[in-house]
């Protein structure tokens, strides 16, 4: 059996990921075979290679949903629904949702989503610097999921704090306490929202049906538990790297202010680059996949950006080019499970991309200063210091 020769500080962050996260993860995936295992987390396989990464996301029938966190919480009170549990189940649950992400949903939203977006970077632009991830990757997507689920914006840190243990580095006890304060919030909401019902996403999530009766009270926290915690954090982690990759490749810029009609084959290709997030699955019966031995009840974690950044997938897989033809990802999934939010959290990065360039056009890694890399379920970047020569609004 492999185990990895490196000094792992945890699952989530292979030797060199405080410098460069997918640089680290695609060195792992280049010297250990497809699918090997880690002590960490309480001990669980990694499969590594694209098409492996896809056959797993793909088949439930071996390969569970019903477990999707390494380490396991052996005492969970919670399912996540609809992203803890199996077709059919999940998409009886997922029609839930579905309809608050579709395309014509996310056109309605875009006007708003632009108007925030232009609203910060004209106050931004005259300092001549900021913090991206604090004063724009945490404002822009966060007031939008917030203004679609009708929450105060004050509120905004506290649920952020929150979804930072679930997402990232938290160990059980942290999640489970997330998991309970996020509940014993929405509590109060749900009340409010049922003697006033809005248009807003708790609304109509409090008044679904599944399997033609009313969502039960268990359903309904699981739900929009789930929505917040993913709705909080995923868009913005990506929104950093790929201010990250704009900042250090002033040729990729100029490309793009250039040639505007690239804007959107350079989004889904920068989300090829830096996807974020990963899950586990429940190994469901013993099975042998691919020459390894994988038993019931083992879990086996899948670091989904390493779809992209497979060179049996991708050619060239690290060099960015807004003129590829072909974007093979799996940054938001296949299949049943792939993320409701992907048209959305595609469009907020393009208005980013539009609304940014044209205003601070020449930015740079503020000197003196370093990235601060975040791993986890949902990688990010913690810190990203920008400087510009200040722009009249």
């Amino acid at each position: 059996m492999f185990r990895p020769n490196w000094s792992w500080t945890s699952t989530f962050a292979p030797p060199g990921a405080a410098d460069d996260i997918h640089l680290a993860w695609k060195r792992f995936q280049t010297e250990a075979p497809p699918i090997c295992w880690t002590p960490h987390n309480g001990g669980h396989w990694m499969a590594l290679r694209g098409e492996l990464i896809k056959e797993i996301q793909l088949d439930h029938t071996r390969f569970s949903h019903s477990e999707f966190i390494v380490p396991v919480d052996p005492s969970r009170q919670f399912i996540a629904l609809p992203l803890g549990v199996d077709p059919p189940e999940h998409t009886e649950y997922r029609r839930i949702i579905t309809p608050a992400f579709l395309p014509k949903v996310v056109n309605a939203v875009e006007a708003r989503v632009r108007e925030i977006a232009a609203g910060l970077v004209e106050k931004l632009a005259p300092r001549g610097e900021c913090d991206f991830i604090a004063d724009f990757a945490r404002h822009l997507p966060i007031t939008v999921f917030m203004e679609m689920v009708d929450l105060p914006m004050s509120d905004r840190e506290m649920l952020l704090g929150w979804a930072e243990f679930v997402v990232r580095h938290g160990s059980i006890e942290e999640r489970r306490n997330a998991q309970i304060n996020m509940r014993q919030y929405l509590a109060g909401w749900v009340e409010r929202r049922r003697k006033n019902p809005g248009d807003d996403l708790i609304s109509r999530v409090i008044q679904s049906k599944v399997y033609d009766r009313p969502i039960n009270e268990e359903e309904l926290f699981s739900v929009l538990s789930l929505l917040l915690f993913g709705g909080l954090d995923t868009v913005a982690s990506m929104m950093g790297f790929v201010a990250l990759f704009l900042a250090t490749h002033p040729e990729h810029r100029r490309d793009l202010l250039a040639h505007p009609e690239l804007r959107k084959n350079a989004v889904e290709e920068l989300i090829r680059r830096h996807g974020v997030s990963s899950t586990a699955r429940y190994i469901t019966h013993d099975i042998d996949f691919h020459g390894v031995a994988l038993k019931e009840g083992d879990m086996i974690y899948i670091t989904n950006m390493l779809y992209g950044l497979d060179d049996q997938i991708v050619d060239e897989p690290l060099k960015v080019d807004f003129r590829r033809e072909a974007f093979p990802l799996a940054a938001f999934g296949h299949g049943p499970h792939t993320c409701p939010g992907a048209v959305l959290a595609r469009r907020e990065l393009m208005v980013f991309v539009e609304e940014w360039l044209p205003r601070i056009p020449d930015f740079q890694i503020k000197p003196g200063t370093k990235p601060e890399m975040t791993p986890g379920y949902v990688n990010g970047v913690g810190r990203l210091d920008l400087v510009w020569e200040p722009r009249a609004a």
